[in-house]
């Protein structure tokens, strides 16, 4: 059996071709990550990987829409979104799939 802290990941990715990881592998990416509010992600894409975001406690913006507890955005390659926390303790899953170093792309 083998253990780990979230907080020994880096940004919450536990899962994917970084270290530390808990399974490296370029198959998928997983993270759990914790905001504040005000924390913002300029608007960016991805040209390999969907990327699925699960509100699980909080509120954010993406896209001027607000999203809440239950949520569930899938964001495929060549969709752009930013990201707004709007409530300290926003948590959320992140996975991407495939994992895919280096794809992300800043929207000008």
């Amino acid at each position: 059996m083998k253990t780990a802290r979230l907080e020994d990941m880096i940004k919450g990715w536990f899962v994917g071709n970084f270290e530390p990881s808990l399974i490296r592998t370029n198959d998928v990416e997983v993270a759990v990550k914790e905001y504040r509010k005000g924390d913002y992600e300029t608007r960016h894409y991805h040209k390999i990987a969907t990327e699925i975001t699960v509100i699980i406690t909080g509120k954010v913006r993406m896209n001027g829409t607000e999203y809440v507890p239950g949520d569930i955005i899938v964001m495929e390659p060549d969709d752009a979104t930013d990201f707004e926390c709007l409530e300290d303790g926003t948590r959320n899953v992140v996975v991407k799939w495939p994992g895919a170093n280096n794809d992300k792309y800043l929207c000008e």
